[in-house]
Formats: C-alpha cells, sequence, structure tokens
C-alpha cells in the first residue's frame, strides 16, 4: 500500500481521519496512529514489519543509556543500524566487490524492506536526541515505536528529528484549518506524483531504453524527463507527508525547497531533500571536522558524506558515481576552484551559475537512473556528442511526445521554479484566493482519481530507497 493507491485513498484513509477526529484523549489517538502506522506498514512484507519493531526495541535500550550520558549508547547505536542497513541493503553488492577482488565469498543478495534506510537513520536520531535530552526524554518503549513507525514517514521520510516529534507526542492542538490545509496540501502532493511525475516518467522510460535509437535530442530528453519526474515524484510524496502530518497535529521536517532554482551544487543541497543533508551534516559531517580544519579537510569532508550519501540509495555503482559527483562539484566549489559567488556579482554571471547547476544536476541524474554505469556514460555521451540524428530517434520522439506530454513536461518546468508560493505571497490570504485553492485542490484531485482509475498507477521512486 501506498498513499497513492486506491485503497489507501478512499478506505484507509479516511478511516484513520473519522477516528482520529472522533477519539479525544492524546494517548489513544497515539495508539490509533501508531497501530494505522504499523498496518500501513504491514501491507508490505510481514517480515519487514518484524525488523521494524525489532529495530525499534533495540534503539529504545540504547536509548536508556543514552539518557544516562552513557558515551558509548549513540556509537553503538549508530554502529548497529548501519550494520542493519549493510545486511539488508548492500550485502550482495559486497560480495560482487569482494569477487572483483579475486575473493570467491557466496553472499545472497537480500531483498531490502521497504524505508529501511529511512527508520535506520531514525533510530540514530532518536538515540542520539535521546541523549541530548536526559531524563527529559520520554522513557517508554511507545514513544520509539511510535516514532519510527509514523505513517507519513514510515516509508520514504521526511526524517523529522525525535526532538520535534516528541513536543507534539503528550500534548497538540489540531484546528480545522490545520486538517483542510493539510489535506489541501496532500492533494497538491498527489497531483504532482500522478499528473506531473507520470508524464515526465513515460518520457524518460522511453528514452533510457531508446536502444540504437539513442542520439543527442532522445538524451536531452531522458535526462530532463527524468530530473522533472524525480522531483515531483518525491517532492509530491513529501507533500503528502507534510499535508497529512498537519492534518493529524503533527509537524512532519520539509524536504524541498525549489532545487532548481539553485545557483551552486551547495545551494541545491540546501533546498533537495532537506532532512537528509542536514542528517548527514549533523551526524557524519560535523564529527569528521566539518568546516573547522581547513579548507582541504572541509573539501574531504564533503566529498566523503556526497560518496555515502550515494551509497545510501542503494547498492549499485551508478548511485556511487552520483554522489562522487556532487561530493566532486561541492568540494571545487568550497575550495573556490568552480567559484560560484563571484561568478554572480554581474548579471552573465548569475545567468552561469544557474545554467552550470541545472548542468551539472541534470548530468547526475542521468547517471542515476541508468541501469549500468556504461549505460549512464552513454547517455551523458549522447547528451553532448550524439548530433547524428537518427531515424529510429525521430520515430521515438514522434511516439513519445504527444500533445499533453509536451504540456506536462512545459508545466513541470514552470512549476519547478518558485512562482506558487510567489504568487500566493502576492495573493496575500485573500478569502477569494483561499476557495479558489481549495476548489483547485478538489479538482487535482478528482483528475487524480481518473489517473488511478485510468490505470496510472506507479510506484514512488523513493520507496526503494
Amino acid at each position: 500500500m501506498s498513499f497513492d493507491s486506491p485503497v489507501f485513498l478512499f478506505y484507509f484513509l479516511p478511516v484513520l481521519l473519522i477516528l482520529e477526529a472522533l477519539i479525544r484523549p492524546v494517548k489513544a489517538k497515539n495508539a490509533l496512529l501508531c497501530a494505522a502506522g504499523l498496518i500501513f506498514y504491514a501491507f508490505g512484507e510481514l517480515w519487514a514489519l518484524a525488523l521494524l519493531i525489532v529495530s525499534a526495541l533495540v534503539n529504545w535500550l540504547f536509548s536508556l543509556a543514552a539518557r544516562r550520558r552513557a558515551r558509548w549508547a549513540v556509537p553503538a547505536a549508530a554502529a548497529l543500524n548501519i550494520a542493519l542497513l549493510a545486511v539488508t541493503k548492500y550485502l550482495g553488492f559486497f560480495g560482487e566487490g569482494l569477487a572483483l577482488a579475486g575473493l570467491n565469498v557466496n553472499l545472497p543478495a537480500i531483498v531490502a524492506p521497504a524505508g529501511v534506510s529511512f527508520f535506520t537513520f531514525k533510530g540514530i536520531s532518536y538515540v542520539a536526541d535521546a541523549r541530548r535530552a536526559g531524563e527529559d526524554c520520554p522513557k517508554g518503549f511507545f514513544a520509539a515505536l511510535f516514532y519510527i513507525s509514523f505513517l507519513p514517514e514510515v516509508m520514504s521520510g521526511p526524517l523529522t528529528r525525535f526532538s520535534q516529534f516528541s513536543e507534539r507526542l503528550n500534548s497538540r492542538s489540531r484546528s480545522w484549518t490545520d486538517a483542510a490545509e493539510g489535506l489541501r496540501r496532500f492533494a497538491l502532493g498527489l497531483a504532482k506524483k500522478l499528473i506531473l511525475s507520470g508524464a515526465a516518467a513515460s518520457a524518460a522510460d522511453a528514452a533510457f531504453a531508446a536502444g540504437a535509437a539513442l542520439d543527442a535530442r532522445v538524451a536531452w530528453l531522458g535526462a530532463v524527463a527524468y530530473t522533472l519526474q524525480l522531483y515531483f515524484d518525491f517532492s509530491g510524496y513529501s507533500d503528502m507527508a507534510c499535508g497529512l502530518g498537519r492534518a493529524l497535529g503533527f509537524k512532519c521536517a520539509e524536504n524541498f525547497d525549489h532545487p532548481y532554482a539553485a545557483v551552486s551544487i551547495t545551494d541545491f543541497w540546501r533546498r533537495w531533500h532537506i532532512s537528509l543533508s542536514l542528517w548527514f551534516r549533523d551526524y557524519l559531517y560535523i564529527p569528521l571536522g566539518g568546516s573547522r580544519r581547513g579548507k582541504w579537510r572541509t573539501a574531504a569532508n564533503k566529498a566523503v558524506v556526497f560518496v555515502l550519501c550515494g551509497l545510501w540509495h542503494g547498492a549499485n555503482m551508478t548511485f556511487l558515481l552520483w554522489g562522487a559527483w556532487h561530493g566532486l562539484l561541492s568540494a571545487l566549489e568550497s575550495l573556490k576552484i568552480l567559484d560560484v559567488e563571484r561568478w554572480r556579482k554581474n548579471p552573465a554571471g548569475r545567468a552561469l551559475s544557474r545554467v552550470y547547476t541545472l548542468l551539472a544536476v541534470c548530468m547526475g541524474f542521468a547517471m542515476f537512473r541508468a541501469e549500468s554505469v556504461g549505460a549512464g556514460f552513454a547517455m551523458i555521451g549522447a547528451m553532448f556528442a550524439g548530433w547524428d540524428f537518427s531515424h529510429a530517434g525521430s520515430v521515438l520522439l514522434a511516439d513519445t511526445l504527444g500533445g499533453w506530454t509536451i504540456f506536462a513536461l512545459a508545466l513541470g518546468c514552470i512549476l519547478s521554479a518558485p512562482v506558487l508560493p510567489r504568487l500566493k505571497e502576492r495573493l496575500g490570504g485573500r478569502p477569494a484566493a483561499e476557495a479558489l485553492c481549495y476548489a483547485g485542490s478538489l479538482a487535482l484531485f478528482v483528475l487524480c482519481a481518473a489517473a488511478l482509475a485510468s490505470g496510472g498507477f506507479a510506484p514512488f521512486i523513493y520507496a526503494q530507497f
């Protein structure tokens, strides 16, 4: 089950919202929401649910020591959670690496449970926040289980810190306005996923499967379409999570701030998957020394963080190279070899900084999406050298770029810029504008229902991570 499945939208979610509204005591609401999160997660594999519960239990036991300021508790919890992640996601990958080194070790490739990358990182955050809070940290196991299995975030984040989550654990208020605006944002996220990301996905899939038809036109279509697909897929999920959290009285961490308006790779990562970026900053970059030990050490720390960020996405060399690419550019910006700040002192330089950032992001996502490293380099090579247009490429473009697909891609390009927030700010919360927003959200939900009825369902990309 996922947020954009008919079972969730038309059965699970309405029943949950009605029961949550009818129940008054906060503890009873928490019990309901915790049970809902576990049931939602159990629609995947029961063994995965058992693993999540055991993970919550082990992290809670570590938190008991962390609350008493035991220095070993946080490193031990981090090591155990990372070991769990390594076994469930990377065992087969490690076996392939050992085989390349001449060591034939038969390591099984385990099918990773959904969301394991997120709930293991939340486990580390829980123990670390317990150590900071000390005796003020909630003591019971239920708080750990509720946090790690929290319905809006259990599959694909955002990575809200336990310190933020616990603020609303025992007392929270939620007005009808909060519920309405939360559901409005949920509908907007659903539309991003089913309408914009879905249209971009059809173009990206065709381009990345082009084979002999691959030329510069097809390659650029694939790179741009996938860049839009990934953004609207994941930012749509994050909008749905944040909207659902608000409707239930919680505040989830924000994950996106129009990243394609960034002026550098450093700026891009302040806007893209923000909760993950902050997690790596607080739990890896700063412990490595951050920016406190000179510019070369700072650059090296950034490179390490991005390589590990790439590996976090999965056991594939394409993810590793994607992370290394962002790490390289971030390090070069840190060393002022790519002095983006200096570029931006004049209009031409500001335009150059945006072009450079978008080009770097597109190239990185072309590798990220590719089935293999070779296929990724073939796609990137065709983007810059594939000017020998083929008849097969023309046929592919004609078959792929129907009127709706072109319109959706153009609309996606427009909406990836901060157009809607500026429009909302200019309208200034006028009643007519608010009513129009709610009417538009309802219309979008109807369109999404029609898309689901026509068989337009596709899994969220980040569910695999």
